[in-house]
């Protein structure tokens, strides 16, 4: 039987997952997340909430990919977008690698060092092992991706069409706006943390209001909050 993961806090599981659900979304500060838990007539101090996202975040976030990877195994993989971004951690150039599906949903993160044939191939491998191979695989001229390409067997499949790739660049958007409110990463393993939670939580609750009508998106809002509060039994 599986433990409860709540079981040495006092705070509830409720108020804890809201915490983290705000913060993460949300491009909010710690002290900010603060304000709307006084509003519900919730005290909880910043560093409590830090606590809580670094120790409740992964485990949320790993439930949820587990649940979409299973999903999407099943299913044949149409496109993949791939792109990379830069992120400096105390002076030195760091590599968030980001494979985003055909619908805009980012599928894997993964920090590196560098960006050559080394770093693409095991990212490559790392969302192939997750998810299964994709029909085509989209990417801007970085040459790392054609030597990697080149190496699984898959180098037809690539496409490095001018604006073919903005999917994945506009899938930089909420991270960079949450990067800032962080005011910068400190450490590789923070970096790599975190992207993978951000990017798990906000795919849960990330809906196209264009492709839904008001109540269709309602609808999906709503079962999306109610799956995010059932992913840890009490």
């Amino acid at each position: 039987m599986t433990q409860n993961p709540f079981r040495y806090f006092k705070t509830s599981r409720e108020v804890i997952q809201l915490a983290v659900m705000m913060y993460v979304r949300f491009p909010l500060s710690l002290r900010n997340v603060k304000d709307p838990l006084h509003e519900r007539g919730l005290d909880v101090c910043h560093e409590s909430i830090r606590l809580w996202v670094d120790r409740f975040g992964p485990v949320f976030a790993k439930i949820i990919r587990s649940r979409r990877s299973s999903y999407l195994r099943q299913h044949t993989q149409w496109q993949w977008h791939l792109d990379e971004v830069f992120v400096k951690i105390n002076g030195v150039q760091h590599y968030p690698w980001r494979a985003v599906d055909h619908e805009g949903e980012v599928l894997e993160c993964f920090v590196t060092k560098k960006r050559d044939k080394l770093a693409a191939l095991r990212f490559l491998r790392k969302a192939m092992k997750r998810y299964g191979p994709p029909r085509a695989v989209v990417t801007d001229q970085l040459r790392s991706y054609s030597a990697a390409m080149r190496d699984i067997g898959n180098q037809n499949r690539q496409n490095t069409t001018q604006y073919a790739n903005n999917r994945a660049e506009n899938s930089h958007r909420p991270f960079r706006r949450r990067e800032r409110a962080m005011t910068r990463f400190r450490h590789t393993s923070t970096l790599q943390n975190f992207v993978s939670t951000h990017a798990s939580i906000y795919n849960h609750f990330n809906h196209q209001r264009n492709l839904e009508s008001r109540s269709g998106f309602k609808a999906i809002r709503d079962a999306s909050l109610g799956e995010w509060r059932q992913l840890i039994a009490a």
